[in-house]
């Protein structure tokens, strides 16, 4: 058996990031930008009016007051028509462009307007600067400049950002597509009452919702039968995803076909169980070729299920969609109280992690093992302990994984 860290180092080895597709902007949203995407205009594309005013040439107001005569109005979509000459005044809208002549823009809470010919007059209080309010052209980005990196996660702001500079095709890390397939002769569908030896597959809804979760797509297969011919078809459909995550079936027993199954249709297995609790019988293999997946046989016990999928299905995702950090939060705690650890193997012990506090803390719950579908529900941490028998003491410091 090897240790956790090797056999995540061995995962993240055959993770190579997806290849760039181009995405309409609808659908990039919480993926990453696969190359730099630099501007195709100035922004702001002219010099504007950053407030609702008056642009006015700023040595009319040198004294603090002047009376000018209002050119025209410019609103939001409009350009000027006029340039603002000495003793004159437009009217303009936040966003508008100024006109020619202008270099102060006065906010109209500073102004009174009083009717007359044309649009009348306006008179103005305030002292004017030049520049007063007014946003120049290319202040932010200039034609052919670099708007967005290459490697950043594209979230709201993003896609605007690139609506702004033309971008509506953006080239991104497409979603990782999961296949997920649970395997046993016990599993009924959840909407079943279980019979004598029967189980509701509980495995299968969690990891495609796990998969979801993150933001990629999730391909349900549907519970397989313990036998050859049924594991086959089913497996061979899931091998056309990115990857393909099985629970149940790679441990040691009669009907723990799946690594033989694999291997048939030229999955190569890369390691076979690990010394992790829970989650031992972890299987992983990868198969090549023009079109691979990554594929992970986890054991079939919830707990021990989502724990592997937590570990080492999610940064595997992380690693294919471009993402940084493969996708997992460690963190320190204190532990809430003390925690009697037994075990040859390193624990991810269901737990609560609190960091309103002073400190951030961690409390071991009570759970009864793999099988502790609902102890897990209430938790939102893995609280990590090493191998070896011991008491740990309340206020001692360990590692967490938060879910």
């Amino acid at each position: 058996m090897i240790s956790v860290d090797e056999a995540l180092q061995l995962v993240l080895a055959h993770a190579d990031v997806l290849p760039a597709v181009e995405a309409p902007l609808a659908d990039a949203l919480g993926l990453v930008l696969a190359r730099d995407v630099a501007s195709d205009l100035d922004s702001p594309p002219w010099d504007k009016a950053m407030v609702d005013g008056y642009a006015v040439q700023a040595a009319d107001l040198a004294s603090g007051h002047a009376r000018l005569t209002i050119l025209e109005e410019i609103v939001a979509g409009a350009v000027p028509t006029q340039s603002v000459r000495p003793g004159g005044a437009t009217r303009i809208m936040t966003g508008a462009p100024t006109p020619d002549g202008c270099d102060a823009v006065v906010m109209v809470e500073q102004t009174s307007h009083h009717p007359g010919d044309g649009l009348g007059q306006v008179e103005i209080n305030e002292v004017a600067r030049a520049g007063q309010n007014i946003l120049r052209r290319a202040t932010a980005l200039a034609q052919g400049d670099v708007a967005l990196l290459a490697g950043k996660k594209l979230r709201a702001i993003e896609i605007g950002l690139l609506a702004e500079v033309g971008c509506v095709q953006a080239p991104v890390i497409p979603r990782p597509r999961v296949a997920v397939l649970s395997t046993g002769n016990e599993l009924i569908p959840p909407s079943e009452i279980p019979g004598p030896g029967q189980i509701r597959n509980s495995n299968g809804p969690m990891l495609a919702a796990a998969v979801r979760e993150l933001g990629a797509s999730a391909i349900e297969l549907g519970p397989a039968r313990d036998e050859l011919a049924d594991l086959r078809q089913r497996v061979a459909e899931g091998l056309d995803a990115n990857i393909l995550v099985l629970s149940g079936g790679v441990s040691a027993g009669v009907l723990d076909l799946v690594p033989q199954v694999l291997a048939e249709l030229g999955v190569e297995q890369v390691f076979h169980k690990i010394k992790l609790k829970p989650g031992k019988p972890l299987w992983f293999g990868v198969r090549r070729g023009r079109r691979p997946c990554l594929v992970f046989g986890l054991p079939g016990n919830p707990v021990s299920s989502l724990v592997c999928f937590q570990l080492f299905v999610r940064p595997a995702m992380a690693s294919l969609a471009g993402q940084q950090g493969h996708g997992l939060t460690r963190v320190r705690a204190r532990l809430a109280s003390g925690f009697q650890h037994r075990g040859d193997r390193p624990t991810y012990h269901p737990a609560v992690f609190d960091s309103a506090g002073e400190a951030p803390t961690i409390e071991p719950l009570r759970w009864q093992g793999s099988a502790d579908l609902f102890g897990l529900s209430l938790a939102n941490a893995l609280a990590h302990f090493p191998a070896g028998d011991r008491h740990y003491a309340a206020g001692e410091s360990i590692e967490a994984v938060l879910l």
